[in-house]
């Protein structure tokens, strides 16, 4: 590894320890509807540096979402989320923060997110809401993956894009085949190792058809053989 490069793992990884300790004491103040989590970019599979709270139910060595994919894969471009609401898999609603964490040269490695479920609060809200008179303008967050594992996220960003305005595989055509492997891109699906043959295999596709298209989303032509993008694939 050059000197360049060993010194800037090095601050990361200072960085990142410098804030573990904080982890606990925000979880603390919040109480237990309060889950605080500390992500290392560096390692898409295994990012959960220091996690306290358990909102989520994950796990130090647990995997990226989907929203820290997002993220990841918009690199240096990437501004901290505040304050959106998401929902679990199970139901929960959550108000959270995403606060990227960047070196001295203002690249991106990690994020210091914050996790409150307010699914009990919603429900008193909308209780009071309906006494005060008829709702306007609620909307329902999206549902977000939360899991120890990046192919049960993987599986499920495969999953919505697949069903949110697109029908069966088999009856897309090549233009739509194209788009939904462009959407995938984007929330960073393939930044994780071997994520094109897991969507493949979701997909029902070979592997060589899932880089062709991940080729032509990209607006580049394949000439050779299938190469993982970014060496992450």
């Amino acid at each position: 590894m050059p000197d360049d490069d060993r010194s800037r793992s090095a601050e990361r990884d200072s960085i990142l320890a410098a804030l573990t300790p904080l982890v606990d004491g925000l979880a603390a103040t919040f109480g237990p509807v309060c889950e605080v989590v500390l992500h290392d970019y560096r390692r898409p599979e295994e990012s959960v540096v220091a996690v306290a709270g358990s909102v989520t139910g994950r796990s130090v060595g647990g995997a990226m979402s989907g929203i820290g994919l997002r993220m990841r894969a918009l690199g240096d471009e990437a501004a901290d989320d505040l304050n959106y609401r998401t929902r679990t898999a199970t139901g929960q609603l959550l108000k959270s923060s995403t606060m990227l964490l960047r070196d001295s040269g203002g690249a991106v490695f990690g994020a210091l997110c914050v996790n409150v479920d307010v699914t009990a609060l919603d429900r008193v809200q909308h209780l009071l809401g309906a006494l005060a008179g008829p709702a306007s303008g609620r909307t329902d967050p999206p549902t977000t993956v939360f899991a120890d594992g990046i192919d049960a996220v993987v599986e499920a960003l495969v999953d919505a894009r697949a069903c949110h305005g697109y029908r069966d595989w088999a009856q897309l055509d090549g233009t739509e085949r194209v788009r939904l492997f462009r959407d995938l891109d984007e929330r960073g699906v393939f930044t994780v190792r071997r994520a094109v043959e897991q969507v493949a295999t979701r997909l029902g596709i070979s592997r060589a058809s899932a880089y062709t298209y991940l080729s032509r989303a990209r607006g580049t032509s394949r000439t050779s053989g299938p190469t993982p993008p970014g060496g992450t694939a």
